[in-house]
């Protein structure tokens, strides 16, 4: 059994028409001893969520959509100020979490030795694989921070890449870890206190869209605090992530070919992002960046995608001039 002395507060924030995925989660968390309250942050749904959902949940009416960073915040903050309560759990509006997830999350909160402002536990997603393998034991910073990539290419890793990749193969049949190390993780299962957030702030809203939860939760390992993985916590998107079915073709991208909002968002939030954490040598990240470029240049004229490289183009200048906030649609 798990401490019911410990009060959780579910935070999620949703937006459009999602009500078939929100009610499922709310529905789920409500029947969870520990929780206490849900807040929502509506970023201007397209009905009345606060006519739908049940007793013990609070919903913050938007009248433009916030994003991500907003939304969070908002809710966060709310959750702070007004909810008595211990913990705070993020979840993304359609992160079902499995029947015994925050028990297993509280179990191993108490086990970890350390004050409730340096630690927080974090829910395992089946769709990712990195974290898949991370909880099997492999190196973190194989996938997060890697130093002078440019979106995701390294000229110098790419032996080391396809060593993984065969190693990979042989590592399918380990165990998970009881938990592990993550730098950063996305807000959708994240488990923290409040005293946490007094030390951390709450997420930027300049981010708006993508890489504003590795922003903030990276504070927390910035900060002398730890989040750990637990992989026998689980939650379960019950809604597909965009590009998830997205089949790789011959001479094109899939950065180019699902080119929307958000995909300017990740890449312009990531330049900065990675701009401030993971650049160490400029020479290095300067190869790499016209390299991978001049790749999707020629791309772009094959599969007839230019005008969306020029807008990556621009997605990827104004993250590495900090030109955030929310973006002129003509971006897009």
């Amino acid at each position: 059994m798990s401490d019911i002395k410990l009060k959780v507060c579910v935070v999620t924030v949703t937006y459009s028409d999602r009500w078939q995925f929100l009610e499922q989660v709310i529905h789920r968390v409500l029947s969870f001893e520990n929780v206490c309250h849900v807040v929502v942050a509506d970023n201007k749904s397209t009905y009345s969520v606060a006519e739908r959902v049940p007793e013990n949940t609070t919903v913050l009416v938007n009248e433009e959509n916030l994003g991500s960073s907003g939304g969070y915040k908002q809710a966060i903050q709310y959750a702070c100020l007004n909810i008595n309560c211990d913990l705070i759990w993020l979840l993304d509006d359609d992160n079902l979490p499995d029947k015994c997830s925050l028990t297993i999350l509280l179990e191993q909160w108490k086990l970890i030795n350390a004050s409730e402002s340096r630690k927080a536990v974090f829910c395992l997603r089946n769709d990712r694989i990195q974290h898949q393998r991370i909880a099997k034991g492999e190196n973190p910073f194989r996938y997060y921070l890697v130093k002078d990539n440019f979106l995701g290419f390294h000229l110098f890793r790419i032996l080391n890449n396809r060593f993984y990749k065969v190693k990979d193969k042989f590592n399918n049949n380990k165990q998970f870890k009881q938990r592990v190390k993550m730098p950063y993780v996305p807000y959708g299962g994240l488990l923290m206190h409040k005293l946490m957030i007094k030390e951390i702030g709450f997420p930027d809203e300049s981010f708006y869209l993508y890489v504003d939860d590795s922003e903030y939760t990276y504070r927390i390992t910035q900060n002398g605090g730890s989040i750990w993985l637990i992989p026998n916590s689980k939650i379960t998107d019950i809604d597909k992530s965009q590009g998830v079915d997205y089949k790789q073709k011959l001479f094109h991208s899939q950065l180019l070919d699902l080119w929307s909002f958000r995909t300017y968002y990740h890449i312009r939030n990531r330049m900065y992002f990675y701009s401030k954490g993971s650049i160490q040598n400029n020479i290095v990240f300067q190869i790499n960046k016209i390299l991978y470029l001049a790749y999707l240049q020629v791309i772009s004229v094959l599969s007839g995608k230019r005008d969306a490289f020029k807008k990556l183009k621009i997605a990827v200048s104004d993250g590495l001039k900090g030109n955030l906030g929310k973006a002129n649609p003509e971006k897009f």
